[in-house]
């Protein structure tokens, strides 16, 4: 087992008991919405759509899911209302697309094989993120995260690069909560546990009790969830896993403008909670 570096989290036992009982917690409340299916949820695939992302604590997360009974359904899928995902970014042996958003580029691109864990699926994907803020994502399905039948035909039509040009650079494995607003205009997504390997050192790393919220609708339709992160005092904030998980374990790549988001994480996820 390699060293972890850049954790930014050392729990002590009775920090872990402590997780243990808000994860119980937040199950508890998931139980409490009323379940929502993929196939009810059809029509709201948003492929089209503006992020607004929010990074907090299991604690926040926790008084989120109270002040969400009765505005939003949660995603029952595979018997079970949090999912399990893995994730490998590809990019350049230059590292193209990190060092594009590292910069603020835009518009910008990932690439990603993404497998839904519970039922096996996997996704070959590339997001594109306009000067605008809106984000596309066009993806074909493939038999698995190294077999990638079709996969280069497919990227060479959407990104300069073809899949021979690149390789897996960091993975990802993270818990997910989806939330369905009674409208159904919006989705939102909530991530934790996450921990990233990464393929070209071998370091891994976890984000403690971090937890990233991600807001997706097509345009400025009213949003419940708006009001409740504003109660909880949680504000926009913007979380590139593949960015964070990058220079959280490859000290090698340009990471100046990401330095500060450590610094501000590591405080974050030992933020009291208001009342």
């Amino acid at each position: 087992m390699h060293p972890i570096r850049y954790s930014i989290t050392h729990l002590n036992p009775y920090e872990v008991a402590e997780n243990l009982n808000i994860d119980n917690r937040i199950e508890q409340l998931l139980e409490l919405l009323e379940p929502i299916t993929l196939e009810q949820m059809s029509s709201i695939r948003l492929m089209n759509r503006t992020d607004t992302k929010f990074v907090t604590n299991k604690q926040h997360l926790a008084r989120l899911l109270e002040m969400a009974q009765g505005h939003y359904y949660a995603q029952f899928n595979e018997g079970s209302r949090i999912a399990d995902y893995k994730t490998t970014y590809w990019d350049t042996d230059t590292h193209h697309f990190f060092t594009e958003h590292h910069n603020g580029r835009a518009p910008r691109q990932k690439v990603r094989v993404r497998t839904y864990m519970d039922s096996q699926i996997t996704f070959l994907e590339v997001k594109t993120k306009n000067n605008h803020g809106r984000t596309k994502k066009k993806r074909i399905e493939v038999p698995d995260q190294e077999n990638l039948v079709g996969g280069d035909e497919f990227v060479s039509k959407l990104v300069r690069f073809g899949l021979d040009e690149m390789h897996p650079t960091v993975q990802n494995r993270f818990h997910r909560i989806t939330l369905v607003n009674y409208g159904k205009t919006e989705r939102l997504t909530i991530d934790f546990d996450v921990r990233f390997v990464n393929k070209e050192t071998g370091l891994e790393t976890g984000t403690g009790d971090l937890v990233i919220i991600e807001l997706k609708r097509d345009g400025n339709v009213p949003s419940p969830v708006l009001d409740i992160l504003r109660r909880l005092r949680i504000k926009p904030s913007g979380f590139s896993k593949y960015c964070i998980g990058s220079v959280m374990t490859n000290k090698a790549l340009k990471q100046n403008l990401f330095k500060p988001k450590l610094v501000r994480i590591g405080k974050l996820v030992a933020a009291p909670v208001p009342l």
